[in-house]
Order: C-alpha cells, then structure tokens, then sequence
C-alpha cells in the first residue's frame, strides 16, 4: 500500500481536530467543566487520549478554542444568513443577536467558558478566538467606526457583559433586556437582526442538538473555504 500524501494527513489531522473542538462542547454543555475529562472528550471524538494533548496544551486551552469555534461560526453564520446584506447597522444587530442566542439557548456551556476567562491566563490565543476576533471587528467597522482598535474592544466587553448576565446563576437578566440596552447604544431598529419570538423571550426556544456544521471543514456561509486546523503543536 503506497503511503498516504501529506495532503491526506493533513485533512485528516483537521478532521481529528475537528472532532475535538466538536466533543469538547457538546460534553461541557451537557456535564460542565470539572465534570468533563480529557478522556471523555477523546472518547465522544473517537480519538486516542494522546492525541488531545498532541493538538491542546491542556483542558482549559481546548475547551476555550472550542467554544470560540463556536461563536466564531454561529456569528458568521448569523451574519451571512439568507438575505445578505452589507449594511453596517443591520450586520451589528445579527452579530448582537448571535451572541446572545448562544448564552440564551446554552447557559451551562457559556458560563463555563465565562468563568474560564476569569482565570490567570485569561483568554487562549488561538485561531478560533482571533477569527472570533476578526468578525467582530469587522462588524464594528461597517458600523461606522472610526476608530476600530478603540471600538472592537467596546464591542467586545459588552457583548461578554451582557454573556455575563445571562448565565448568572439564580439571578440571570432576561436576553430581551439586554438586547435592548446593546440596540439603544447602536442605535438599531428592534425590528434589525432577528427580533425574539416569544419562545425565545420566555427562555423556551428549543436548542439545537447538532453542532456538526459549526465544527466541519468545507464550505462557510460565504462561500469561502472554511477554517482548517493550524499545524500541530511542535
């Protein structure tokens, strides 16, 4: 059997990684943090133990890369949904709704990844996170910024203070509210982005079970290439 080409390992180390970012969030969503081990997220991707640590330096760089992942993906899905638009004030509202669908619709998950960030080393650089990044800088650009390098970071703390909020436990603030408050600040139509329905007001939109397009290499929404896995760690 002639060898595999470096083209073929290299797909396949981006699926592997993949199905890591994948089983790291669907098990910290469903148990938590300290109740989800390296093993079982190895176990849920069908990948051997080692391999975790071949790709993540630990448990918190994983999980924090996974979560980002998902954020990065469910804002540029939110913001290249069907019908597209380069309207800057438009693409503001759907990048705020994103955000707080996913700590609305997955508050075990978003307070783990929440309390993570209070930790001494804070945010994880990784790819997930500076494409996270990018979009919403991008977003605070064609909403008019001019000044972007002081407006993104705005952007940012606001949108993971109102994450905040909403995950609390016993005293979470409704996301309705919170949309308000960001829209007012943004000057946005309620009616912009995706105005809640009164499912999800209450707290009772059903959440989607299947992650697998947040997590699979092929096409994004814009129909680019979507994120491959950096090289292994050395």
């Amino acid at each position: 059997m002639s060898p595999r080409s470096a083209s073929v390992n290299e797909e396949l180390r981006r699926r592997s990684r993949e199905r890591l970012l994948q089983a790291a969030v669907e098990l910290v969503g469903e148990r938590g943090y300290e109740a989800t081990t390296l093993a079982d997220i190895a176990d849920r991707a069908g990948s051997a133990r080692g391999l975790v640590s071949y790709y993540f330096p630990g448990k918190r760089q994983l999980v924090q890369s996974a979560v980002h992942r998902l954020m990065h993906r469910t804002l540029e899905e939110g913001l290249e949904r069907e019908p597209r638009t380069e309207d800057g004030r438009e693409r503001m509202a759907r990048a705020i709704d994103a955000i707080l669908g996913l700590a609305r619709d997955r508050p075990v998950l978003m307070r783990q990844h929440m309390a993570g960030l209070l930790q001494a080393e804070g945010f994880v650089q990784c790819p997930e996170q500076q494409r996270l990044a990018e979009l919403l800088r991008d977003t605070a650009a064609r909403h008019g910024s001019r000044d972007v390098d002081a407006d993104y970071p705005m952007l940012r703390s606001l949108l993971m203070g109102a994450v905040y909020a909403m995950v609390l436990p016993n005293v979470p603030m409704p996301s309705v509210t919170l949309r308000a408050e960001l829209f007012r600040r943004y000057r946005l139509d309620w009616e912009m982005g995706f105005p809640p329905d009164a499912g999800a007001a209450s707290g009772g939109a059903p959440c989607e079970t299947d992650l697998s397009r947040y997590f699979a290499t092929g096409e994004r929404p814009d129909g680019g290439q979507s994120d491959g896995a950096p090289a292994p760690r050395k």
